[in-house]
């Protein structure tokens, strides 16, 4: 076990619950206030347990090759945002007169990262213009379609059912037509995502996906959010639009927000998922 430590406050449950939204089966679980998933790393299928704790995350990582473990810890640490720093989050929005309530009452709200680029931009497009379940629902199907069985060694056998490594490129361009239960045009984006495979290895690497056929700004912008950059603003969300009308607020507000608008985004959609707070009286 390695413990991975964060600066205070830190609201895991919220990651965790957010993880959990978003979970596709045989890929990843939560259970008991663990998220488990697999990866494909250099040195072979692993396979991470991840708990968050007060000031960090306890980390199990049962893996192929100890040369992993760096690797695994960085997914670790971007997957909880434990290399954000909620104080200067707080000097900046604290007194604001929208988010300002919002952050006092969620201090420790981090923004979840994702295992790879590749993996936050197929999210992405699944999840156009439907629900967070729905888009589970079919990445799971797609998954369980084409996904590639991971190869666990002897300290990794009780993965339960964990089973699958997340669909990469190949697998989805061989994917038959009935893989992909959605519209044909968010399929054709899907194989045209995976055909030019683009290198997404940092949040700047995001804005060359608007040149594919059907990613538009928000799914770049998603992308570029999860991938760690600090000041995304997803103003064509439709969630982020209900949670500021709610508040009272627009996107005109979201400018003045800036450098930490990723955090924004995130506390607004805590704000819809939770009891609303801020709201005017």
């Amino acid at each position: 076990m390695v413990f991975l430590p964060t600066a205070p406050p830190f609201d895991g449950g919220a990651v965790l619950a957010f993880l959990a939204a978003r979970a596709i089966a045989g890929v990843e679980a939560v259970e008991g206030g663990t998220y488990r998933r697999t990866l494909a790393l250099d040195g072979g299928d692993a396979v991470v347990s991840l708990t968050p704790r007060v000031d960090g995350v306890e980390a199990t990582l049962a893996l192929a090759a100890p040369d992993d473990e760096p690797r695994a810890v960085a997914v670790a640490r971007a997957l909880f945002g434990l290399d954000q720093d909620p104080a200067a989050t707080r000097a900046a929005l604290g007194d604001d007169p929208v988010l300002g309530p919002l952050v006092a009452a969620r201090p420790g709200l981090r923004v979840p990262g994702v295992a790879s680029g590749w993996e936050a931009a197929v999210r992405a497009v699944v999840g156009q213009q439907i629900s967070v379940a729905a888009a589970s629902k079919l990445l799971s199907h797609l998954t369980a379609t084409v996904g590639r069985r991971v190869a666990l060694g002897a300290g990794v056998r009780r993965a339960g059912p964990l089973a699958f490594a997340f669909p990469e490129p190949a697998a989805l361009l061989a994917a038959p037509d009935d893989a992909f239960r959605m519209p044909r045009t968010r399929a054709r984006t899907l194989r045209e995502l995976a055909a030019a495979d683009p290198p997404l290895a940092t949040p700047a690497d995001a804005g060359a996906l608007t040149a594919l056929y059907g990613i538009g700004p928000w799914t770049a912008g998603y992308v570029a959010l999860r991938l760690g950059d600090p000041d995304v603003f997803l103003d064509g969300d439709v969630a982020v639009r209900t949670a500021l009308r709610g508040l009272g607020a627009s996107t005109a507000d979201a400018p003045r927000w800036a450098p930490h608008r990723s955090h924004a985004v995130l506390q607004l959609w805590a704000n819809l998922a939770k009891p609303p707070l801020g709201a005017p009286r």
